[in-house]
């Protein structure tokens, strides 16, 4: 996967870090969950996948059968949220996030996902990673990312300026989001890539935090 070729320094006062293909990998869950729900609705898998990472189930569904009613898209979202949250099959950390959460102890960071609470927890539990003090999750906000509502608010709960900010994410939707929001954007992973992140990385070993005197986290991306 191309990933920025040689390290590159960022600073930030806080950092806003999306779960999902960025600090979890679920990718085997979701794949089971959403391909029978295309399997349901006589949709093809492959292009159904392309459309539902970062995003919210309802607004995945909105996309792929738009004339269905909003409450019935809310509906289905429930019980898919359910199926997901007792199958952590396969549920494991992205490379390196333990030891990047590690390193944010102290530091202003917030969770900032499209999962539920019931969701993110059974996740990053399962994961073995630990749960920042602040999360945003889709409880918190009226609308799914690439809407920048979750990223924003993030930021506001933490006390810092978008601008003031860096996210990671992994999904077209997560950096869309990151970007419209104002924020600098560290693409993780093979989705990441095509859709142009200010910085790509493999995975999260290849991320240093540091802590700097006046407060500012200096991080070596690459």
């Amino acid at each position: 996967m191309p990933a920025t070729p040689t390290p590159t320094v960022l600073t930030a006062r806080a950092l806003l870090l999306d779960m999902d293909g960025t600090l979890v990998n679920s990718d085997a869950v979701v794949e089971r969950i959403w391909r029978r729900w295309a399997e349901r609705h006589g949709l093809d898998g492959d292009e159904v996948m392309k459309v539902v990472h970062g995003r919210q189930g309802h607004a995945s569904m909105a996309v792929l059968l738009p004339d269905r009613p909003v409450e019935q898209n809310l509906a289905d979202n429930a019980r898919m949220l359910a199926e997901e949250t007792a199958d952590t099959d396969g549920v494991v950390e992205i490379p390196g996030a333990r030891a990047f959460l590690a390193a944010l102890q102290g530091l202003p960071h917030a969770l900032v996902t499209s999962a539920d609470v019931a969701l993110s927890t059974a996740r990053m539990n399962a994961a073995g990673l630990p749960l920042p003090a602040v999360r945003i999750t889709a409880e918190s906000v009226g609308a799914s990312k690439p809407d920048p509502e979750g990223f924003l608010k993030g930021a506001a709960e933490l006390g810092v300026e978008p601008a003031d900010c860096v996210v990671f994410e992994d999904s077209g939707a997560g950096i869309s989001a990151g970007r419209s929001a104002g924020m600098t954007v560290v693409g993780v992973g093979p989705r990441a890539v095509s859709h142009e992140p200010d910085v790509a990385v493999r995975d999260l070993t290849q991320v240093r935090v540091e802590a700097t005197a006046d407060g500012t986290i200096r991080l070596l991306v690459g």
